[in-house]
């Protein structure tokens, strides 16, 4: 059976078609503020690199149709359900803000759509299915994104 195909691969190709819209001369964020879009960046890959850093050490595989075998409730995990998925967003808002045109804001929202049909719900199934009531509290405490 083939590999589903992983949500880090979605976030490549909108990243590419985000990277093209810098030549869509559609401006509408002045040039001045378009650095702020590194912030953005800098902090996604910050939020990224910690949250796969607990996956490491938890010894947990990532891939959103498995069955996870711990719950990780610290680090980033305190403010999302979903804090790889938010760091994948903030880079893709940072290009968007960087790059400074209104198409470049249509690939974070395909992004968050693609994400919220089609992988959330089956990681939540999963965690619910393996962790019960303790996944249910941690839900209800904690944001599905931010």
């Amino acid at each position: 059976m083939r590999e589903p195909i992983q949500p880090p691969r979605y976030f490549i190709v909108l990243l590419i078609l985000i990277i093209f819209t810098y030549f869509i001369p559609i401006k509408i964020i002045p040039n001045y503020y378009n650095y702020l879009g590194i912030i953005l960046i800098l902090f996604g890959v910050i939020i990224n690199l910690w949250t796969d850093q607990l996956f490491k050490k938890a010894k947990i595989d990532v891939k959103y149709h498995k069955i996870p075998n711990r719950l990780i409730v610290s680090g980033p995990f305190k403010i999302s359900r979903n804090p790889m998925y938010f760091g994948m967003l903030l880079i893709l808002l940072g290009i968007g803000v960087l790059i400074g045109n209104l198409v470049s804001f249509i690939f974070p929202i395909i992004f968050v759509i693609i994400i919220n049909y089609n992988f959330i719900p089956i990681e939540e199934k999963n965690m619910e299915k393996r962790f019960g009531k303790e996944y249910l509290k941690y839900k209800h405490k904690v944001r599905m994104w931010i």
